[in-house]
């Protein structure tokens, strides 16, 4: 399964974590020619093109956005390959794609919905851009004494201004178990959340917590969401999910036990499906797997495809 990267995975850009510290070259980068920006507004992407085509729309550094633009990285495909790549948060226009330095160029979308529709290298740069923005964000006082953090690094540090504290505050990742629950033959749980859309059914997940490993924490969700024990926990892939900053882990999990007792804070409801059935159905408002970006619809596609 790790073979074929996941929606959003695989970003086609060199991070060039080495640069970040220089920042003569950050500067000279910004003013080259060839450099572009990837705008974000509310922690939407701009995108051009059609719905079911979208595409993400890379705007020439030498526009004025009025923001401090966060390092990216350089391109590694296409034409452009070496070209430095920004991003730039848009947080206090009322209606960013109607200003002029990107009036006409595109417009905003939530990446959720156009995410799978677009080529999956500007999907994961999009992706990229949208999670360092949205910490940015989210991080301009310092946590420890609440002065306030200056970007540093092209945004990927941000360091208390008071000398006293001087506080250095990294981007942070939130580990996020998810996990297709098998009986060893033709049988799978999947369960769904009040706040699905209509039908969505997904399989298991949540957060892993502090002083605990994958394999635990897999098993303690399972054993929370639907009452049941599991053993042989094999890892699957993994995918970058930024919404607003989880990395999603995907496992499989052989359960030991099958009389299903749902968490009703957790799930709505929980139930085993045969392979046939999700093989043959047809999605509809009653029934439905989970959106095809997500590595839980990859991670029921791939189980069905083994039987």
């Amino acid at each position: 399964m790790s073979e074929r990267p996941n929606v959003y995975a695989c970003v086609p850009l060199d991070r060039a974590a080495h640069r970040r510290k220089d920042a003569d070259w950050l500067n000279e980068a910004r003013r080259s020619a060839t450099a572009r920006v990837l705008p974000v507004w509310q922690s939407r992407n701009f995108v051009t093109g059609p719905a079911d085509a979208p595409r993400a729309v890379l705007v020439p550094a030498s526009l004025d956005l009025g923001q401090e633009p966060i390092f990216l990285g350089l391109l590694t495909e296409g034409e452009a390959a070496g070209a430095p790549v920004f991003a730039v948060d848009l947080p206090g226009a009322e209606s960013p794609d109607t200003l002029p330095p990107l009036a006409g160029l595109g417009r905003f979308e939530d990446l959720r919905s156009v995410g799978p529709q677009m080529p999956p290298g500007e999907g994961a740069y999009c992706a990229y851009a949208r999670g360092m923005a949205w910490w940015n964000a989210r991080h301009r006082f310092c946590g420890v004494c609440g002065a306030p953090a200056a970007m540093a690094e092209g945004g990927h540090v941000r360091v208390c201004t008071d000398a006293a504290c001087a506080t250095h505050h990294f981007p942070r990742t939130d580990p996020a178990v998810i996990m297709l629950v098998h009986d060893g033959g033709d049988r799978m749980v999947l369960g769904r959340q009040s706040r699905f859309p209509p039908g969505v059914h997904s399989v298991l997940a949540g957060f892993v917590e502090p002083g605990e490993s994958l394999e635990e924490a897999v098993a303690r969700e399972v054993l929370e969401e639907v009452g049941l024990t599991v053993t042989d926990v094999r890892y699957c892939s993994s995918q970058p999910w930024p919404f607003p900053s989880s990395l999603m882990l995907g496992f499989t999990a052989r359960a030991t036990s099958f009389d299903i007792s749902t968490d009703q804070d957790e799930l709505e409801s929980a139930r085993w499906f045969d392979r046939a059935f999700l093989r043959d159905h047809t999605p509809s408002d009653d029934f439905r797997l989970a959106r095809k970006d997500s590595i839980a619809h990859r991670l029921i596609r791939d189980w069905i495809d083994q039987g």
